[in-house]
């Protein structure tokens, strides 16, 4: 493993760690967690040595002293991936994970430390056969597709089975289509058909709401903005309650470089900023609760009603409409045959490993196609950017634009994708409007959105394009403020806004100091 995924701890870390926990021994062979536990704690090592195993009891890595066991699954709630067990004498420390939660919020170099690691190894996860979920089902199956996806877009380990291919086909031989996909979460527990919110708050990352919640603060989506609010909201005082459709971190949470967030000069990755976020929102009482999807939005005198699906709603004093902007499709024949196989709205780990080597093309000219491209050319692809517009400048920033030429990023301007070619899900080229063919073997589509904001309905004003107005533009006085009193619009989904991560998270913090102004 390499040494960022291992790093040692200095003895004041040891010692800072054992004042959150407490010392304990194991004897060689004493399993310290195994795959499908609820929880565990975290684990630093003082002496001995403990290795990492996979569900066919491989060795992955194995540590020593001064080293520590966990990745993000301590801070997200979620059941474990891994086997560990003590191969030698052990003598280690264990920091229960509400307290790792409050040490991260309060020691800054531990916390980064210790974060960076965790998310490093969840990455290397990702990438790694024999962890995880496993799904059981075939490519043509919408709802197979629609689970990958969203253990994708959470960046939970995984492995897919494509019965289309002959995968698994044992596992379901018996099973009514109704039944599929069949998911197998760590541990070995078997869900059949299950909705996404199924299979998250199995493996222990959704929060289960009650049927009904009353709260001060209900925040609509858990983008940069909605977090923001999240964070602001709880420290201030607020009981706050925080959903989303999806997962947490929105289209932000999937960047992988934000190269312009103050303080960062060396840029975050959107992964980083959603973790840290939501371990400080959490840190200050905030709750979280995904995915619940918001289905209709019912405005009161003193206390707003929303109602989500599985039977839920919640009762709030002041909503806070963050649900962002959903990704716009490519207009051509057949493009659900290759999302999920070979074309991607995202460009984490798995996919920038398999496209090393391969002619891949990016579609779209805004930031997140330039950091996407960026990142896959320095995988080893060879990435050709495709956009719309006559000059790349009009829609992305300047630093993009050199380091796309650093990295040999081949930019086609004035160009748009017509038709796709291959077979069985696998692309092998794409046509252009101009008639030209280009042989690639991976797309991704970074063609910017559309408002999340059809489950509001009439319950407040709209632009022409479906964003929400606020302010002056409906007689209010509050700058985020809807046309509806106590309704408030930040991020995205608010008409005029400047589609940045950092004015995202400042409209979040500026809204609670609004939402107690109303209060007061």
């Amino acid at each position: 493993m390499a040494q960022s995924l291992s790093p040692m701890l200095t003895q004041d870390q040891l010692d800072t760690l054992l004042e959150h926990g407490e010392e304990r021994t194991a004897e060689r062979g004493d399993v310290l967690f195994k795959i499908g536990d609820a929880r565990y704690p975290f684990i630093a090592i003082i002496e001995g040595e403990a290795s990492i195993r996979d569900r066919d009891g491989n060795e992955i890595v194995r540590h020593g002293a001064s080293r520590f066991l966990g990745e993000t699954n301590l801070l997200s709630g979620m059941t474990v991936y891994l086997d560990a067990v003590a191969e030698t004498p052990m003598r280690y420390i264990a920091v229960e994970r509400e307290a790792l939660r409050e040490l991260l919020a309060d020691e800054g170099p531990l916390a980064d430390l210790l974060l960076s690691t965790f998310i490093a190894r969840r990455e290397g996860l990702q990438v790694y056969g024999g962890v995880g979920v496993e799904i059981f089902g075939s490519r043509d199956s919408a709802a197979t597709r629609a689970s990958v996806d969203f253990l994708r877009a959470s960046r939970l380990p995984y492995t897919w089975h494509n019965t289309a291919n002959g995968e698994g086909l044992d596992e379901v031989a018996e099973l009514d289509p109704s039944q599929m996909p069949l998911v197998r979460l760590p541990g070995g527990t078997d869900l059949y058909a299950p909705s996404n919110g199924e299979i998250s708050r199995r493996l222990g990352v959704g929060r289960k709401l009650d049927p009904r919640e009353e709260v001060d603060l209900l925040i609509v989506g858990a983008g940069p903005a909605g977090l923001g609010a999240a964070v602001y909201g709880a420290s201030e005082g607020l009981s706050t309650l925080i959903i989303d459709s999806s997962i947490l971190g929105g289209q932000a949470g999937s960047s992988r470089r934000i190269e312009n967030y103050l303080g960062f000069p060396a840029g975050i990755s959107g992964a980083e900023l959603t973790v840290r976020a939501v371990t400080q929102a959490r840190k200050f009482g905030a709750r979280t609760a995904s995915p619940y999807r918001a289905m209709e939005l019912l405005p009161g005198e003193d206390q707003h009603l929303v109602r989500l699906d599985d039977e839920r709603e919640v009762s709030a004093r002041a909503v806070v409409i963050a649900t962002g902007a959903a990704y716009r499709k490519l207009p051509v024949a057949n493009l659900d045959q290759y999302e999920g196989e070979s074309v991607f709205y995202a460009a984490g780990p798995l996919e920038a490993q398999r496209c090393g080597a391969s002619r891949v093309a990016v579609v779209g000219g805004g930031n997140s196609a330039g950091q996407a491209a960026i990142w896959l050319a320095r995988g080893g692809a060879l990435v050709t950017l495709l956009h719309r517009r006559a000059d790349l400048a009009e829609t992305m920033s300047d630093y993009l634009i050199r380091d796309l030429e650093r990295y040999g990023v081949t930019v086609r301007d004035s160009s748009e994708v017509a038709e796709l070619h291959g077979d069985d899900g696998q692309l092998e080229a794409v046509t252009l409007k101009d008639g030209e063919r280009m042989a690639i073997t991976t797309l991704f589509l970074f063609l910017g959105a559309e408002p999340c904001a059809d489950w509001i309905g009439p319950a407040v004003r709209r632009d022409e394009h479906g964003f929400i107005l606020t302010g002056p533009d409906v007689g209010s006085d509050s700058p985020l403020e809807t046309s509806t009193p106590g309704v408030y619009a930040v991020g995205d989904i608010r008409s005029g806004s400047t589609k940045r991560c950092a004015t995202a998270v400042g409209e979040g913090a500026m809204v609670v100091s609004l939402v107690h102004r109303r209060f007061a």
